[in-house]
């Protein structure tokens, strides 16, 4: 797979949901997830940039912690929601995006355990995710 020029320069690498992304920052203080085992730790946040190309969509996925989206360049990026149930459901879609007299949003809140799926509408997107408490894959469901 070759690399867009984007994800190049920002040394981005594939995402298994789809587009590309690299960590840039994880939180040094540690801290127990509400609701997890008490040796479960994580940090208290991390930070991706996130590129999804034209006509990119990711697949749907949940993260077990809140997920704060914000759009750096590109395109309007739709942010579909899905629930929190055991699969996707009824969608409901956030544009974000620097036009906020249209209605986009420059920054999205997507609450821990919602279904969430994003697609750049007509052109690259460069976002970034603050996850809090961190990220980690053992905390993230891919859809079927």
């Amino acid at each position: 797979m070759t690399r867009p020029p984007l994800a190049e320069q920002l040394d981005l690498q594939p995402h298994p949901e789809g587009g590309w992304f690299r960590r840039t920052w994880t939180s040094d203080v540690p801290v127990v997830p509400p609701g997890a085992d008490p040796d479960v730790v994580r940090p208290t946040a991390t930070a991706i940039l996130y590129l999804l190309c034209a006509d990119e969509r990711s697949r749907w996925h949940q993260v077990r912690s809140a997920e704060l989206w914000l759009h750096h360049r590109g395109a309007p990026l739709e942010l579909r929601l899905g629930g929190s149930g055991p699969a996707p459901g009824q969608e409901t879609v956030v544009v974000l995006g620097t036009d906020v007299e249209a209605g986009q949003q420059p920054q999205v809140l997507v609450p821990a355990g919602t279904w969430q799926a994003a697609g750049a509408a007509t052109d690259d997107v460069l976002v970034s995710c603050v996850v809090s408490p961190g990220f980690d894959f053992a905390d993230w469901t891919l859809a079927d």
